[in-house]
């Protein structure tokens, strides 16, 4: 059964961990370096323990504290107890849910390790909105991609807006970050998968003629917001492919589009 303990001063170092939550660039850092990342609201920290993430602490409001029982009563690690104020003091933010933990991260796979069982892959390139990065994850899981690979200059999808925006859905795809870009697209190639660059470029195949459901494997490069995708990911890709669009309309959002996409990828194959 965890300690739950009553602090009362925003310096106790015993608070390290939730320090600054709203210094971006602090916590890309120190998240990593020191390996942890930080779970907000009931349905995320279960969600991570589920998955078999093993908490190092938890922080609460009073009213939180009936609310994760279960949890406090299961682990072993010390449970922190403070006012909303103090929350926020700490935290930078009001925490609206009240319920935060610091998880301890896993080892990566490497990307050859997922390509062996997978048959339908999400590769992101230089996609660094935390926000995206999320829902991209949420779309994933709920469309039943097998998998998602990083370019190097990924943002964190254990960064805590990330994991927020997907309801816990990045600790259900597991993903790796490939070590050199766009080279490491020859390992997805030689393992058997397709590559199609999504792209509103008119040169592309609609999605529709493209048929990917009916390929063996796929993997499916998506692009930063605003930008897409590189020159030279256009180039390493096998074929590219396109939303076919009305009114106009020449882009989505990389999240809409990654959804859309996806359902195209996945369509037909049975769902657990």
């Amino acid at each position: 059964m965890a300690d739950l303990i009553t602090i009362d001063d925003p310096d106790d170092p015993r608070l390290h961990d939730y320090t600054g939550l709203t210094d971006v660039e602090l916590r890309r850092r120190r998240e990593p370096a020191e390996g942890l990342f930080i779970a907000e609201g009931e349905k995320v920290i279960r969600r991570a323990r589920h998955a078999g993430y093993a908490m190092r602490s938890m922080l609460l409001t009073p009213k939180w504290v009936d609310v994760m029982r279960d949890v406090i009563d299961e682990s072993p690690n010390p449970v922190y107890t403070v006012t909303p104020d103090l929350a926020e003091r700490v935290t930078g933010y009001h925490v609206h849910r009240g319920a935060l933990a610091s998880m301890a991260r896993k080892p990566l796979p490497q990307a050859a390790e997922l390509l062996r069982t997978a048959r339908r892959v999400a590769v992101m390139e230089a996609v660094n909105d935390h926000t995206n990065i999320g829902a991209i994850f949420r779309s994933a899981a709920a469309l039943g991609m097998d998998a998602v690979l990083l370019s190097p200059d990924c943002a964190d999808p254990l960064y805590r807006r990330s994991v927020k925006v997907s309801m816990g859905a990045v600790f259900s795809v597991p993903y790796a970050r490939l070590e050199s870009w766009p080279q490491d697209l020859e390992t997805v190639r030689a393992a058997g998968f397709r590559v199609l660059a999504l792209t509103p470029d008119a040169k592309a195949v609609p999605m529709d003629v493209a048929a990917p459901h009916r390929l063996e494997r796929v993997a499916l490069m998506l692009g930063a917001e605003g930008e897409g995708l590189s020159a030279r990911a256009l180039r390493a890709a096998d074929e590219w492919v396109r939303i076919p669009m009305a009114h106009g309309i020449d882009s989505l959002n990389v999240g809409a589009a990654a959804a859309v996409a996806f359902y195209a990828v996945a369509s037909g194959r049975p769902q657990d």
